[in-house]
């Protein structure tokens, strides 16, 4: 059997560069090296790209960028390539590619951008496209478009940061009358909970809204939910399938990056404890979202379920979740049966399908 040529492409100039090289690490310490030939691709915190022949090591210590052996490498728009394009010796030589992995989080990652470089060079990529990339990043984009399927959300509002820094009483008038405290403040377009907030009091929102700010140019603000926050993992293009659900028990007042990523101080409980009614509601909803939104590949989709009357409230919806060890999307694929390889294969199969 010859062996697919794969591209996992990693890092970027997001604030989740670091989460980027831990997923990466991950995928590429798993994939079948009998099935794949592998071409690591790190993007570095300034943007610029190489095609990294060093350790896996050098991803987890954050060494891969100064490594001696990289080379400058870069993926075409023209079609005709239909792959990398490798800088040495003052001259270019190409790789063709049968697809790519991309393992970056956050913008220029997993907001459509990169997606539409994939797009334009014609290589099946996991993960969604360009247009479901970028709705499902902008948590207020995402938010209009599943209000108006009915699907049930935190009550929110959203407005420009530059509009409040010309009216801050107004905005935070609006957000007084509208919404019960506590609240969370987040950047529409971030990831991991990047610049997001809890806010208990009026007086610290403005301060919660600047720090929000600084990640976006959108702010969002929801009302807190009283419940367990639960996850699923959708896999699938048109036809999608739910996991099991797994819930969170933060050890933090909110899931927050350190949470996520670097105390591992979080309780994971896989299946969640909630009754299969409620578990089989949120399947429902995750794969109606998913499709609604146009996802394909993959997606992990966070809900809500509240302390009183068990509603099911979705958060949000990730297009490219995190692929750490200690990550949800793939322990919950793994909790059904499959090794973290086998999600792997899954995944590029249905980029090949798309």
């Amino acid at each position: 059997m010859m062996k697919k040529q794969l591209a996992v492409i990693f890092g970027g100039t997001s604030s989740e560069h670091e989460v980027s090289l831990m997923s990466a690490s991950s995928i590429l310490e798993n994939l079948s090296v009998e099935k794949y030939e592998i071409y690591p691709v790190g993007i570095t915190k300034e943007g610029k790209w190489y095609l990294y022949r060093g350790p896996v090591s050098g991803l987890t210590d954050g060494s891969w960028a100064a490594h001696p052996q990289n080379l400058p490498a870069f993926l075409s728009p023209d079609r005709s390539v239909h792959g990398l394009v490798v800088l040495e010796g003052g001259a270019a030589q190409t790789i063709t590619l049968d697809a790519v992995f991309p393992a970056l989080h956050g913008k220029n990652g997993e907001d459509g951008t990169l997606q539409g470089l994939f797009q334009l060079s014609g290589i099946p990529f996991v993960g969604s496209g360009t247009l479901a990339s970028a709705v499902c990043m902008d948590k207020a984009v995402t938010h209009t478009l599943l209000s108006a399927a009915n699907i049930e959300q935190a009550h929110y509002l959203w407005f420009y940061s530059d509009r409040f820094s010309a009216a801050p009483e107004v905005i935070k008038n609006k957000i007084k009358a509208r919404l019960d405290f506590p609240v969370f403040v987040k950047p529409a377009n971030a990831g991991s909970s990047v610049g997001v907030s809890r806010v208990d009091r009026l007086e610290d929102l403005d301060e919660a809204i600047q720090k929000a700010a600084k990640e976006d140019s959108k702010v969002v603000v929801e009302e807190g939910i009283r419940g367990q926050e639960v996850e699923c993992a959708v896999m699938g293009n048109r036809e999608a399938e739910a996991s099991i659900i797994g819930e969170i028990g933060a050890s933090a007042q909110f899931y927050d990056y350190d949470d996520k990523y670097i105390n591992g101080t979080s309780q994971l409980y896989i299946p969640a404890r909630i009754s299969e009614e409620v578990s089989e509601k949120i399947r429902e909803t995750a794969v109606r979202a998913y499709r609604l939104l146009g996802c394909s590949g993959l997606a992990r989709v966070d809900f809500f379920v509240t302390e009183e009357g068990q509603q099911v409230i979705l958060n949000e919806i990730n297009t490219l979740p995190g692929f750490t060890a200690i990550s949800m999307y793939p322990k919950l694929w793994m909790a059904m049966g499959l090794s973290y390889g086998d999600i792997l294969d899954r995944l590029i199969d249905l980029a090949l399908k798309k």
